[in-house]
């Protein structure tokens, strides 16, 4: 391992524009509540297909589509490099870290990207030409979803919509992760790059699937329930004078239900509960409740890979039960999600004090960048409850999430 210190502005630019032009898939991202920036890149323009086993995977980024029955779809980005950023207080001074170099990486490739020396990139766009949500549709389809549940198809399910927005001449990916970290503290933000799908995903998502720190505690959430953080005089609200409905309340429950079951299965009794409590998410609350295990207490290492197993896709995006709640997004939604309501983060990886964690979060608040287009998604969960209109302004205050953002920075 060496490290480097490179003092240079443009430096996060030029190697995210290096890695573009080279065609090496790329992820950026900020942990919540932290303030190192870290850049990974994978040499090789088609990243690795494969189940995410913590125990036996090096360093890398994971990164997974909706629909993943057997969990061998996720794309797992390789730490060929890894730098991490510390802005020590200034945006306009970083330190660059060099924290992975293995022997086996042609030091070549380290030159082209440091020195921002590039070759055209070549891709192939298998990407789904994504069509926007008309109102009316979406109305219906919850409509169609309340009748469903009615009728003890499911308990709940979780439909979601598109929104689309024509990006500005002026637009970069580094400026926008920026913006998105100065003003979603708590968020995990990311930018991932596919070059030989012609996408990138920009995301900066409020929920945890699985994570596991360097002494072996485990953290999960159920994280359900919407409404504005502000009132109608446009005053942020505190969490403690929060007021939920029963729908909210009854769909966080699912949730949490959905996960302890999972443990159940496992046979996993010793676990910490916390909540449900109110939390802000940018411009929403939301209702979490949060499952904490400590897996050398009991005994049991490979707990986050055997849970992400188990949870992905929750019934926080799918529904619940789960099968019937799925097949009716699909057969009903009218496009594929393809990375929305998936996972990502990053697997094994060393963060600034050298200690090596793995952090996985649910796609949500998230957009895909193709050409000059960014496609924004955004899901409510529907019960019996449920109001087709208010269910669509739902969608519309988790969508302004990215969307105020894209519109302000640029």
């Amino acid at each position: 391992m060496t490290t480097t210190i490179i003092e240079n502005k443009n430096s996060r630019q030029n190697l995210w524009n290096s890695a573009k032009n080279l065609a090496f898939p790329t992820a950026i991202w900020r942990l919540p509540r932290q303030t190192e920036k870290h850049f990974l890149t994978s040499f090789g323009e088609i990243p690795q297909q494969t189940k995410i086993d913590f125990e036996e995977l090096g360093a890398g980024f994971a990164f997974s589509p909706f629909v993943n029955p057997d969990g061998d779809k996720t794309f797992f980005l390789k730490a060929d490099l890894h730098y991490i950023f510390n802005a020590n207080g200034s945006t306009q001074n970083e330190l660059i870290r060099e924290v992975i170099t293995p022997s086996s990486v042609n030091p070549y490739f380290i030159q082209l990207l440091e020195n921002s020396i590039s070759k055209q990139a070549t891709s192939t766009n298998h990407s789904f030409e994504t069509k926007q949500t008309q109102k009316h549709d979406f109305v219906d389809l919850v409509k169609k979803g309340i009748a469903e549940i009615e009728s003890g198809i499911f308990q709940k399910v979780v439909l979601s919509r598109t929104k689309q927005v024509v990006l500005p001449a002026n637009f970069d990916i580094i400026s926008l992760f920026d913006k998105l970290c100065e003003t979603y503290t708590s968020a995990f933000v990311s930018a991932v790059s596919l070059p030989h799908l012609g996408v990138v995903w920009v995301g900066a998502s409020p929920e945890i699937l699985v994570s596991q720190d360097s002494r072996g505690i485990f953290r999960t959430m159920a994280l359900a329930g919407t409404q504005s953080a502000y009132d109608a005089e446009g005053n942020l609200i505190k969490p403690s004078e929060a007021l939920w409905r029963q729908k909210e309340i009854e769909e966080q429950s699912f949730v949490t239900r959905y996960i302890i079951n999972c443990l159940k299965k496992i046979r996993v009794r010793e676990f910490e509960e916390e909540g449900p409590k109110t939390v802000i998410a940018g411009n929403l609350m939301h209702l979490r409740t949060d499952i904490i295990i400590d897996t050398v207490a009991v005994n049991f290492p490979q707990l986050a890979t055997v849970m992400l197993e188990l949870l992905h896709p929750t019934s926080a995006v799918c529904g619940m039960p789960k099968i019937p709640a799925t097949e009716f997004i699909l057969q009903n939604e009218g496009y594929d999600r393809e990375f929305y309501s998936g996972f990502l983060g990053p697997v094994n990886m060393q963060s600034g004090d050298g200690k090596t964690e793995s952090h996985i979060f649910v796609n949500l608040r998230t957009m895909k960048l193709q050409e000059n287009i960014a496609t924004l998604y955004a899901g409510c969960g529907i019960t019996a409850d449920s109001n087709p209109e208010k269910e669509w302004n739902e969608t519309e205050m988790k969508t302004q999430t990215l969307g105020r953002v894209l519109s302000a920075e640029f």
